[in-house]
């Protein structure tokens, strides 16, 4: 099954994940061990992370070691973009009516 990039990070463990990952690779197992959750659990969340693109696995030696493919992130910062400046330019037309009915009423 194919997720999205949204499907990712809708989970906060995931989220912790991919944050832990930012700044450098690591052994599944060293991923796995800083959660209160089954080994099992954090290796799904890695799969869906990696099904996502969020995530790079590669084999050294005997260890996984998963890599935070960040780049993927920017289609979140697009969709969220377009709404921002939906909502400022609403914001701001609220703002300049609160600005006249206060002018109107002094």
């Amino acid at each position: 099954m194919q997720r999205d990039v949204f499907y990712a990070i809708a989970d906060p463990t995931r989220r912790r994940i991919i944050h832990m990952l930012a700044g450098k690779s690591m052994p599944v197992n060293d991923v796995a061990n800083r959660f209160e959750i089954s080994r099992p659990a954090v290796s799904k969340h890695i799969r869906i992370l990696e099904e996502c693109g969020l995530v790079a696995i590669r084999k050294k030696g005997r260890q996984r070691y998963c890599r935070a493919e960040l780049h993927r992130l920017k289609e979140v910062s697009e969709w969220a973009e377009r709404y921002r400046k939906f909502w400022s330019g609403k914001l701001d037309a609220l703002e300049n009516y609160l600005a006249d009915e206060d002018e109107k009423q002094t």
